[in-house]
Parts: C-alpha cells; structure tokens; sequence
C-alpha cells in the first residue's frame, strides 16, 4: 500500500497479510482526503480501528499536526508503528493497543480533543456507531470536528447519533463514508 499524497506520496507501508483487517481501498482513501481537503492542515486526527495505519498516516503527510491510532489487534499496533517510523511520524503520533472503549475512555481523561475522527470498524457489528455514542459522550470531537464512519453500503446508519447528525454521504463501490457533525 502507497501514501497517496503529501510530504511521504509514493512511500509503501504495510499492511496486516492474512489478518481480518480490511485495508480501505485506493480509490476510497483518495476521495476521503479529497473530501477533508480544507480540515487536514494542522488536524488534530484520530484514527480509530487503525489497521495499518494508513489513514492517519496520510493524514500526517497531508500536513495533520498530529495522529492518535487505536487497535485492539496487537499486530496492527506494530504494524502500525513500524510504518509510523518508516514515515518518519514517530514525533506526531501515538498508538494505542486496546478496544475502543478503554482508549477513548482514556482521551477523555487526558482531555484530547480531536478536529478529524475517521472510524472503520468490522463491518455490521454496531461497532462504529456505539463509538460515535460514547465521542458523544465524552465530548472528544472539536467544536466544528468532523466524524467520518466507514461502513459497508447495505449498512444501517442513523441520521443522528448522540449530539452528532450525518450530513453527508459518499458511496464507493462496497464502501460507505458516513460524515457528521454536531447538531445545530
């Protein structure tokens, strides 16, 4: 898998082989960042159910001041920092080995506050939206913060979630980006 653009385009990370991960797609990647265009610079983004890495590393390259990744999955952490050195973005990040829950417990204690959240889940477990409830919750998202929810195109998605409502979405093939915002 190559970074698309920015300071890193053309570097080759990798990926989990063999795993129950689910890299996104080229084409999905470069429409996600096509779409955050004017929110990237200087982000603050969090990568949640990171795989690879891959979005939040391209979001670094992208100019993001700084990434969070999370992963429950111990071989995607180290994946994810091998990749986070090989980029040269070990200063702009940090990786977290846990579920969901437990890490985004932990950024709100740590008052961590997030400009750009992009969540991928396991497709049609109720993963992500349960996620979006407690950013919700614990008010982790930025006062003008986007959320953005992959899913699978026949997956369920509400309007509104907690304090947050979908104002947008994109279909690529089997893939779904879901974006909200806070409500009002």
């Amino acid at each position: 898998m190559r970074i698309v653009a920015g300071k890193r385009k053309g570097l080759i990370i990798k990926t989990i082989e063999g795993e129950s991960t689910r890299p996104t797609r080229d084409m999905v990647r470069e429409a996600l960042f096509s779409i955050l265009t004017n929110d990237i610079m200087d982000a603050r983004f969090l990568d949640l159910f990171a795989g690879s890495g891959a979005i939040g590393i391209e979001a670094l390259s992208r100019g993001a001041q700084l990434a969070v990744f999370s992963d429950l999955n111990p071989k995607c952490t180290k994946v994810i920092k091998e990749n986070i050195e090989k980029a040269n973005f070990t200063e702009e990040s940090s990786v977290y080995t846990a579920d969901y829950k437990t890490v985004l417990k932990k950024l709100k204690e740590s008052k961590s506050e997030f400009d750009i959240i992009f969540i991928d889940p396991p497709y049609h477990k109720g993963l992500g939206i349960d996620s979006i409830y407690q950013i919700s919750e614990y008010g982790i998202l930025a006062k003008n913060g986007i959320i953005i929810f992959e899913t699978d195109t026949n997956e369920e998605v509400p309007e509104v979630i907690g304090d947050f409502i979908r104002y947008n979405y994109k279909r690529y093939g089997r893939n779904m980006l879901n974006l909200f915002k806070r409500k009002g």
